[in-house]
């Protein structure tokens, strides 16, 4: 069990990253097969689903108080197209993305700009050595 709690953590902290079955695998340290039924077993769903609805639930919530569009939003969870984000959001929350935040108003939305600067990747850059002047 605790080889799928390492795969579900990694698909809940890096949800918007491109995770393939076989990622999550090795992760768990199985077979993608065997880490298929296994994760299935224990919670229910696939960790394709799993981490679908993960998404889903990070996009109601910048939908819900960010000032970005559609579209930012389905990149910034980890959909690569934004039909398909539309098609899966409809059929989970049973409403367009769009109609969702129209049926959701924010109080004060986050601004765009802001979001985007703090959940972007860090960029590590080299310490220069300083010695002493």
């Amino acid at each position: 069990m605790v080889h799928l709690r390492r795969a579900k953590d990694l698909m809940d902290r890096e949800y918007a990253s491109a995770l393939g079955i076989d990622d999550l695998a090795r992760s768990a340290g199985c077979s993608r097969y065997h880490f298929v039924r296994s994760f299935r077993a224990a919670y229910g769903e696939t960790p394709g689903r799993y981490l679908t609805m993960r998404r889903i639930e990070r996009a109601k919530d910048l939908l819900r108080s960010a000032n970005l569009t559609v579209t930012e939003i389905c990149m910034l969870v980890g959909f690569s197209s934004l039909g398909s984000f539309s098609s899966r959001f409809t059929a989970v929350v049973g409403m367009p993305p769009s109609q969702y935040r129209a049926a959701h108003p924010a109080a004060a939305p986050i601004p765009g700009c802001f979001l985007m600067t703090w959940t972007r990747p860090a960029i590590l850059e080299k310490a220069s050595p300083a010695g002493p002047d």
